[in-house]
């Protein structure tokens, strides 16, 4: 797929991008989807096979996440506010249970000088991230394939969560990893968003965001309480 047509699709996610500091973004994201493709034959990495449908279902709903997570002029979480993507230096950012690489490569491609780890357990996924990583040649990037139960605590700015099943396993797992100022970055059903607030009562929760071209995906965002009350 061309350069030209994967920023066509991607306009509702991100607008009309044209912040020249992320240089090379939609032909990154075209090696990408080349290397998706020939790996989702032999692994089972995405149940999306056509590849406009993985430009807005998977690219598009990452970089919804990265252009909130590091909007320009400010970062909504918890790094140092920065004046465009390409100078977040200092934010360490986690993605758990990478799988595809989805959404901590594109946040990556978005927001290049930001430090990112992706946890995947599975041997054959972490072999395609390292592959990912080496294709689109990547720096500050860190593969763990490890069980996130394993990794130190409070390690993370930033921790992402995407297509999470098992919710009360998964975020105190989460949370466990997050710096004492850090925040959780999650895509999921709308329908999930109660569960999310009762099993993390500490994390005040923005207001959950639709995620465009879905009629039941949004991004909820949180930080630690800091002694006011979260959004509801």
């Amino acid at each position: 797929m061309t350069p030209a047509r994967i920023a066509e699709l991607l306009v509702p996610f991100i607008g009309q991008y044209d912040q020249p500091e992320v240089s090379g973004l939609f032909a990154s994201i075209s090696t990408y989807i080349d290397i998706l493709m020939r790996w989702n034959s032999r692994i089972n990495l995405t149940a999306i096979r056509d590849p406009e449908q993985i430009v807005t279902r998977h690219f598009g709903e990452s970089l919804f996440l990265a252009r909130h997570l590091f909007p320009r002029g400010t970062s909504a979480i918890a790094c140092p506010a920065e004046q465009s993507p390409a100078a977040a230096v200092s934010c360490a950012l986690a993605d758990l249970g990478s799988g595809a690489g989805f959404p901590g490569i594109p946040i990556k491609l978005w927001a290049p000088s930001s430090l990112l780890t992706l946890i995947e357990s599975n041997h054959k996924k972490a072999a395609f991230l390292r592959e990912i990583a080496r294709s689109l040649t990547l720096t500050d990037i860190n593969i763990q394939n490890a069980r996130a139960e394993t990794l130190p605590p409070a390690t993370f700015d930033v921790v992402t969560l995407r297509a999470v099943e098992r919710f009360d396993a998964t975020l105190p797992v989460a949370a466990r990893l997050l710096k004492p100022e850090g925040g959780l970055a999650l895509l999921i059903g709308s329908a999930q968003v109660a569960q999310v607030r009762s099993l993390l009562p500490d994390h005040p929760f923005s207001h959950p965001l639709p995620i465009p071209l879905s009629t039941s995906r949004v991004l909820l965002m949180s930080k630690p309480s800091s002694g006011q009350e979260p959004e509801q």
